[in-house]
């Protein structure tokens, strides 16, 4: 797993931002129809460790989302699950785990997307480089092909951590994806274009027709050229923020 190099210490304002952030990624989930009914979860961790985060109340819809209701949690608390309000099982299980144990996880998505959920059910529920989307996960997608059923307890979590690694984008075989990285607008963006690639590969075999896949070569640098875009990945997020403003506004209360 990697170091814990380049963590910076989170104050109030920047606590306050994770919240609207988080509570606007989930409300999005739930606008692009990722969600599974009241199951799921995202976390952001708020202590320069990562072990104290943010995660969101269990079972509560994702679109009713406030950055006020989400839960304040310490991944070294053995209480944590006895609370009044405690979190989901799951979300304790997966997002405690993660923020321990992989440092440049800072933001945990953890969801059951339609597509991305469809192929993590297939006997191989890899992306290949079929076209610019796919080929960003390039050699960039870890893939958890050991799923132990549902994550409630201490070892499912731990062993999803350690299958994440250094990487930031995991296909879940039998269960879903995960995207993690350092805010919220860089996870959620990883999230989108996951899902982007899911349905183009379901899509694609839904022809029956071969697969044209790219070259290795040539995969690894369409990959590569996804860095000079990086910026959008934050106006990405600041753009769908604004129709939320429009369309389901409150979830900065």
């Amino acid at each position: 797993m990697s170091t814990t190099s380049n963590i910076v210490p989170i104050d109030r304002a920047d606590e306050q931002q994770l919240r609207v952030d988080l509570a606007a990624a989930l409300r999005l989930a739930a606008y692009y129809d990722w969600h599974e009914g009241v199951a799921n979860h995202f976390s952001a961790a708020v202590s320069p460790d990562g072990k104290k985060f943010l995660v969101n109340p269990r079972w509560k819809h994702f679109s009713r989302a406030k950055a006020s209701e989400l839960l304040l949690v310490d991944a070294d608390d053995p209480e944590t699950m006895k609370r009044p309000n405690a979190p989901d099982p799951s979300a304790w299980s997966i997002h405690s785990a993660i923020h321990k144990h992989v440092p440049h996880a800072r933001v945990v998505l953890h969801l059951h997307p339609p597509h991305a959920t469809a192929l993590a059910g297939l006997k191989d529920p890899s992306i290949k480089p079929i076209d610019q989307t796919t080929a960003r996960f390039f050699n960039r997608l870890a893939m958890d092909m050991s799923f132990g059923g549902i994550a409630n307890d201490e070892a499912e979590g731990e062993r999803i951590a350690t299958t994440i690694g250094n990487y930031s984008n995991v296909m879940m075989a039998n269960h879903g994806v995960t995207t993690v990285a350092r805010t919220v607008a860089e996870a959620f963006d990883a999230m989108y274009h996951l899902e982007r690639a899911a349905r183009t590969m379901v899509l694609a075999y839904s022809t029956g027709q071969p697969l044209n896949v790219m070259n290795d070569e040539l995969a690894e640098s369409v990959a590569q050229e996804w860095d000079v875009y990086k910026d959008a990945e934050f106006s990405h997020f600041e753009e769908m923020k604004l129709v939320l403003d429009r369309e389901n506004p409150g979830y900065a209360d």
